[in-house]
């Protein structure tokens, strides 16, 4: 984790936990409008999931995940988001870019991650149906290639032409093809993107965010990801998970301004 910037840790879910999220999906994804699968078309969607059903509650409070992140040090993590991306059959690439967006600040430079994400493919993944690429260690030294990537999420990259070098193929990447069920986890400031899905059969990613660390953060960077304000109970729709919730909820109650929202990596990433 440290010097490649993510790791792997095989069948993390079991076979009702993956039965039961690719139902719910598969429902929240036949929402999608056109509008929508345009606009994501190289995510696939980008929809922003918590509180629509309690599956979700149970998946971000899932026992043997937080004991692999007890594993690599970090016994009291913090729950922030989670989307879901799901690459339709025949759908273009990922960009290659990185999530952190708080590069202003020094922790920025730090060796261990500030932010990490988990993600569960409910699909076994390979290069022919859009299993994700990284370049390993590139969360803590600054390439070339980071000279030609725009801002990620933004209309820069939404609507990039396909030809763009946020494609392109990089000398140090290497794929990461993963069984359903297995978890893979990352830095965030590490670049990574995804294959096209080639294949007939729709690719689904679950990408949770976590803070290893969160009460350890530099105050502003808490008041930049943090709620203002803890999430109800109810909101989960079983009481048993909000229990489980409620000590993951990443939240921040005081003065502290937040660190400025800065996606692109200067000054702080050393070469």
């Amino acid at each position: 984790m440290i010097d490649r910037g993510y790791c792997l840790y095989p069948q993390i879910l079991d076979r009702a936990m993956l039965h039961e999220l690719r139902r719910v999906t598969d429902e929240l994804l036949a929402l999608q409008t056109e509008d929508e699968r345009r606009r994501f078309r190289y995510q696939g969607s980008n929809i922003n999931i918590a509180f629509q059903h309690p599956v979700f509650g149970r998946l971000f409070s899932w026992p043997p995940a937080l004991a692999v992140l007890a594993e690599l040090g970090y016994s009291r993590p913090k729950w922030g988001s989670a989307f879901l991306l799901s690459k339709p059959p025949h759908a273009p690439p990922l960009y290659w870019h990185q999530d952190w967006a708080a590069w202003g600040d020094p922790v920025s430079a730090a060796p261990e991650p500030a932010q990490l994400f988990l993600m569960y493919y409910l699909a076994d993944t390979s290069p022919e149906n859009g299993c994700l690429r990284v370049i390993p260690g590139s969360h803590r030294r600054r390439l070339a290639f980071h000279d030609q990537l725009p801002e990620a999420h933004e209309d820069a990259t939404y609507f990039a032409d396909p030809d763009s070098p946020i494609f392109q193929r990089h000398p140090d990447e290497v794929d990461v093809p993963v069984k359903a069920g297995d978890l893979v986890i990352g830095d965030a400031r590490v670049l990574h993107a995804a294959h096209a899905n080639r294949s007939d059969q729709r690719r689904t990613l679950l990408t949770l965010w976590y803070y290893p660390a969160f009460e350890e953060l530099p105050e502003p960077i808490q008041a930049r990801f943090g709620r203002r304000e803890p999430v109800p109970p109810e909101a989960w729709g079983d009481p048993d998970v909000a229990a489980r919730m409620e000590p993951l909820i990443a939240c921040y109650l005081g003065s502290a301004a937040p660190a400025a929202w800065k996606r692109t990596p200067e000054g702080h990433l050393p070469g």
